[in-house]
C-alpha cells in the first residue's frame, strides 16, 4: 500500500470502530461477512440497539401527556432534533421526523403543488429533476404533471456518469419553481455540485430540493452554507434505524400548507409530522448521531479547529465540531478504500467501472462502485455476480438502485442493471483485498475456455 494511504488508513481507529457493530462479527458458509451494501443500508452501532431497546422498556409513551414516560418522550424527541440540528447545521425546529426519505419528499411535493408563491401549481410552471436521481427525487416532482407542470430534465455525461450542470443551467428559467438534485449517486458514486446548483436555482427565483441520502455516511452536511431550501436524508444509511429526516428552511414549513389532520397542531416542525411518530428509533438516531460525533472525539480530542475544505469554523466545544472532525477523517479513509478497490478492479479487464475512474477527481465521487462484465452473457449477469459473491460472505446489490433514469440512460436496465459494491468506514483493506481475490477468481472461471475447446 502506497504510504498517504498507510497514513490515512492510520487516521481512524478501525479496531474500535468494529468494535462498536456487532453485526460484523457474523459469518456466511464459514467466511466472515462483509458488509458491501452500505448504500442500500449501512449495520448499526450497539448504543444505537440500545437506545431504541430502552426507551421501549424504559419510556415508551405517547407525546403530551401529564406523566413521567410521555414527558420523557417529549424531552427525547427535542434531544434528537437537536441532534439531527448538529448534523445537518440547522435549527433543531427545522428538522421533520418520517417514515423515510421517500415519504418526506412526497409530503413536501404535494404541498408545493398546493401553493406557492400564494397560488397552485399549474401550466406554465416547471420543476427540474436530473437523469442521475434516484426515483425518490424524481417521481414525486413528476407526479404535479397532473397539475399541468412541465418537468424538465438536466442530463448526464455518459463517459463518466456526472451531472452535465451546463446542461442544468441552460434548462433554468424564470418559470422553473424548483430544481431538485441529489447530492451524490447512490448508483455509481458521483457527488454533484451542490451549493453552485442552489445558487443557479435562486439565481433564476426557484427552490432547491436536495436528496442527501446516499451522501449522508460519506461527507459533511452544511444546509447554512448550501443555502439549499430543503434536504432529505435517511438514517439508515448512516448508521441509525430505518427512518428520514428533513430540513425545510423555518419560513418555508411556516408558508406551506401541509395535508394534516385537524387536531394537529400548526406549529413549526409538528404540523409536517403525522400520527404518532416512531419514538423508539427516533432514539436511535439521537444515538447514531452520538456514535458519529464520539468518533470525532476519538480521532481530535484536543484541537477543534475548523476545517477549510468542509468550509466551517466549528466551536471547540460542540458537537457540530466533533461530526467535523469524524468526516474528515472518514473522508480519508473511506478515499484510500476506494483507491484500492478501483485500483485492483482496473487490473480485471472483464470488468468495467461506470463513474468517475480518473484519481484526479476522486473528491467528486463516493466510495460507491456500479461495475458490470464486459460483453457479459446470462451466467455473468450482476445477479450472478452478487449470488455468487453472496455465497462467499460479501454482499452486495444488483439492479437499478431505483436509479432508473441513469440505467435507462446507460442501456444497462434491460440486461440487469450494475453490481453495485458500497464501501463505508466500518469496511478494511484486508476486505478489499479479499473482494478483488473473489472477483478475479469467479470472472476468471467464467471466462475460462471449456475442456472441449
Amino acid at each position: 500500500m502506497p504510504a498517504t494511504e498507510t497514513a490515512a488508513s492510520a487516521a481512524l481507529d478501525i479496531a474500535w470502530v468494529r468494535s462498536q457493530f456487532p453485526a460484523l462479527a457474523q459469518t456466511v458458509n464459514g467466511h466472515p461477512a462483509v458488509f458491501l451494501d452500505g448504500p442500500g443500508g449501512t449495520q448499526v452501532p450497539q448504543r444505537v440497539i440500545d437506545a431504541i431497546s430502552n426507551y421501549l422498556r424504559h419510556d415508551n409513551a405517547n407525546t403530551g401527556g401529564a406523566y413521567a414516560t410521555s414527558r420523557n418522550t417529549d424531552a427525547m424527541l427535542g434531544e434528537t432534533r437537536a441532534a439531527m440540528g448538529d448534523f445537518l447545521n440547522c435549527g433543531a425546529d427545522e428538522i421533520v421526523f418520517g417514515p423515510n426519505m421517500t415519504t418526506l419528499t412526497y409530503a413536501i411535493s404535494r404541498s408545493f403543488g398546493r401553493e406557492i408563491g400564494g397560488r397552485e401549481l399549474g401550466p406554465g410552471d416547471e420543476i427540474l429533476v436530473t437523469r442521475l436521481d434516484h426515483d425518490a427525487n424524481v417521481s414525486p416532482w413528476l407526479a404535479l404533471e397532473e397539475k399541468g407542470v412541465t418537468i424538465r430534465w438536466a442530463e448526464i455525461h455518459k463517459e463518466d456518469c456526472t451531472l452535465d450542470v451546463e446542461d442544468l443551467a441552460a434548462k433554468l428559467n424564470s418559470k422553473t419553481k424548483l430544481v431538485a438534485i441529489g447530492y451524490a449517486s447512490n448508483a455509481v458514486g458521483t457527488i454533484n455540485p451542490v451549493k453552485e446548483i442552489v445558487r443557479l436555482a435562486h439565481a433564476n427565483g426557484a427552490l432547491a430540493y436536495v436528496d442527501a441520502v446516499h451522501y449522508g455516511p460519506h461527507g459533511l452536511i452544511d444546509v447554512k452554507d448550501l443555502d439549499c431550501d430543503f434536504l432529505a436524508c435517511s438514517t439508515y444509511k448512516f448508521f441509525g434505524p430505518h427512518m428520514g429526516v428533513l430540513f425545510g428552511k423555518r419560513e418555508h414549513l411556516e408558508r406551506l400548507r401541509p395535508y394534516k389532520v385537524r387536531p394537529l397542531t400548526d406549529a413549526v416542525p409538528n404540523r409536517w409530522e403525522w400520527g404518532t411518530l416512531n419514538h423508539e428509533c427516533i432514539a436511535g438516531i439521537a444515538a447514531c448521531v452520538e456514535y458519529i460525533a464520539d468518533l470525532g472525539r476519538r480521532e481530535n480530542p484536543t484541537s477543534r479547529k475548523g476545517s477549510e475544505k468542509w468550509g466551517t469554523q466549528p466551536d471547540a466545544s460542540s458537537r457540530r465540531a466533533a461530526i467535523v472532525t469524524a468526516f474528515e477523517t472518514i473522508h480519508r479513509y473511506e478515499q484510500s478504500l476506494m483507491k484500492r478497490l478501483i485500483a485492483g478492479i482496473s487490473e480485471i479487464p472483464q470488468l468495467k467501472i461506470y463513474g468517475i475512474t480518473d484519481p484526479s477527481c476522486f473528491d467528486w465521487r463516493c466510495p460507491t462502485l456500479a461495475i458490470r462484465v464486459v460483453d457479459q452473457n446470462e451466467n455473468q449477469t450482476p445477479l450472478a455476480l452478487a449470488t455468487e459473491l453472496g455465497e462467499r460472505g460479501f454482499f452486495t446489490w444488483d439492479g437499478n438502485y431505483y436509479a432508473l433514469n441513469l440505467t435507462e440512460q446507460l442501456d444497462v436496465e434491460k440486461s440487469g442493471g450494475f453490481l453495485r459494491i458500497g464501501l463505508v468506514h466500518y469496511n478494511t483493506a484486508e476486505e478489499v483485498d479479499r473482494l478483488l481475490a473473489a472477483l478475479k477468481e469467479i470472472v476468471g472461471k467464467q471466462f475460462s475456455p471449456s475442456c472441449g475447446e
